[in-house]
């Protein structure tokens, strides 16, 4: 692999995570204001990229296994990973922060505001 493909590599880890990440958080904005549909769809475009971005890592991988791909590991390849592990971790803490919602929403713990965020229903909790 050339410097032009690793290059090529760190872009798209960077670019498919943070479109990732930035969904994810979307998704969790609306989920706390009750629009679980556009927090699915939101979600979903989160996976979409975090997949295309699974692609370009596992090139990188095969390059590095390769004969030929004796290269060291550069700092750029270190920080498109790091883009990636933290979309992917926002990405997970996301899933369980929409399931929280809907549950406590569900149960009328919690309503939305139109400002985005939830409060306390009825039900106790303040």
């Amino acid at each position: 692999m050339d410097e032009h493909e690793a290059e090529e590599i760190v872009m798209n880890l960077v670019v498919h995570g943070g479109e990732a990440r930035s969904c994810a958080i979307e998704a969790i904005a609306a989920a706390r204001a009750g629009d679980f549909a556009r927090a699915d769809k939101l979600m979903s475009a989160s996976s979409d990229a975090l997949m295309a971005a699974h692609g370009y890592q596992s090139r990188q991988i095969s390059a590095e296994m390769s004969p030929e791909g004796g290269r060291a590991v550069s700092l750029l390849m270190v920080h498109g990973q790091d883009h990636l592990m933290n979309a992917i971790t926002t990405h997970d803490l996301a899933v369980q922060i929409i399931g929280l919602c809907r549950q406590l929403s569900g149960n009328g713990i919690l309503t939305p505001q139109v400002d985005g965020g939830m409060r306390a229903g009825e039900a106790g909790m303040s």
